[in-house]
């Protein structure tokens, strides 16, 4: 069995205000379902449909442990992580086609 990576990401409303950290193994399609109000309950809820951050970790275990780490971290912490991946904070959607 080979084992797949994934994708830690975070998600935000368009005025910035909200931000949700998720996991996946296909960073397109879960990043659509965001766009579609498709994301869950608390992402449908504050629209969170932009993604402005993310990692690759090659393996899911591992992809689960970060994406549990980083939802205890404070606001700021995560904020500091935005801008260092990207400053402007700008929807990365039509950035990340090919990533699958």
């Amino acid at each position: 069995m080979i084992a797949k990576g994934g994708y830690v990401y975070i998600v935000s409303n368009p005025k910035r205000t909200v931000l949700y950290t998720g996991v996946t193994s296909n960073l397109y399609s879960r990043a659509t379902d965001h766009k579609n109000g498709r994301g869950g309950t608390f992402s449908s809820k504050y629209v969170c449909t932009d993604l402005i951050y993310f990692e690759f970790i090659d393996d899911i275990e591992s992809a689960i442990l970060r994406e549990k780490q980083i939802k205890k971290w404070k606001r700021a912490w995560k904020e500091r992580l935005i801008n260092e991946f990207n400053p402007s904070w700008r929807d990365l959607y039509n950035e990340i086609e090919n990533y699958q």
